[in-house]
């Protein structure tokens, strides 16, 4: 009976035993496992809308991790705010459209390296009926009428680069900014959201091509908003990418950025925004390489 008793304990500690190891084995490896996830390479970006809403950020960013190892995380705001974002260093690499501010801000220091990337072009669209009869005007031209005609425009008034564009445009006409009268709306979202409000409201506005070619995808090729006014010299969209200036936030990824921004400039970063297209159209053209 005794030696029975001797190993029923023995086994018993044994049993315990084993469960200790295995449990020490899932926090080792709970702990590695958290190692590896804190040295992933991750990048933080802040850029514009446009970017985003058309899906440019979905198809190149996968595949710019397949090529590096790092994954890109993103936050989509108006330029302004991704400037902000740049300079309380909580991003570590910007996208965007707005050359004015951009220099500034790398004037000032708060980032570096500034490559031209890509653009598109600024367009002026609205309902079909047209009622203020701008269609192929130019814009200063277009901007008149529908100040003459008080219909209804709809500006995004976010700071974003397509808003600074659209103040500058107003500013050119040299008359007062429109921000006070009842024709004028200021959307304070982003350029799909204005553009759908656009449609119910059958205002005018401002976009970027690229976010108008998503919009009209999402409409199968008939959107209730056409392109009234394109093609005038001013309304070039460059789109940069600037890294943040470690100088001034020491814990940004700063090789990390350079690495997205050398890709992106790369012919085959430059190829693969070339062949981006939506309804079979170009939504962005590669422009790196132009100097």
């Amino acid at each position: 009976m005794k030696r029975v008793k001797r190993k029923r304990v023995l086994t018993t500690i044994a049993t315990k035993m084993v469960f200790m190891a295995i449990v020490m084995c899932m926090i080792v490896g709970v702990s590695f496992n958290n190692v590896q996830a804190s040295d992933k390479k991750t990048l933080m970006m802040a850029t514009t809308t446009s970017t985003d809403d058309t899906g440019l950020l979905d198809y190149l960013m996968p595949l710019f991790t397949k090529d590096s190892g790092i994954e890109v995380k993103w936050t989509a705001t108006g330029s302004g705010k991704a400037l902000a974002l740049g300079v309380s260093c909580d991003v570590d690499v910007l996208l965007v459209h707005a050359p004015s501010a951009e220099k500034k801000y790398i004037a000032e220091g708060s980032g570096k390296d500034r490559k031209e990337v890509m653009y598109n072009d600024f367009i002026i669209i609205g309902p079909e009926s047209d009622q203020a009869a701008i269609k192929g005007k130019t814009v200063a031209q277009a901007l008149e009428a529908i100040r003459t005609k008080q219909a209804l425009f709809a500006s995004r008034g976010d700071d974003s680069g397509t808003h600074k564009k659209e103040l500058e445009l107003w500013k050119s006409t040299g008359k007062a900014m429109p921000e006070k009268e009842n024709w004028y709306i200021q959307t304070g979202q982003g350029m799909l959201q204005t553009i759908n409000l656009c449609e119910e409201r059958k205002a005018y506005t401002m976009t970027d091509r690229g976010t108008y070619i998503k919009y009209k995808a999402q409409k199968n090729g008939n959107p209730q908003l056409k392109i009234l006014v394109e093609k005038d010299g001013i309304l070039i969209n460059q789109y940069s990418i600037i890294a943040v200036n470690p100088e001034k936030c020491p814990k940004v990824k700063y090789e990390l950025a350079a690495k997205l921004s050398d890709w992106l400039v790369s012919e085959k970063g430059q190829n693969l925004i070339k062949d981006f297209k939506l309804l079979g159209e170009e939504l962005f053209t590669p422009n790196a390489n132009a100097k």
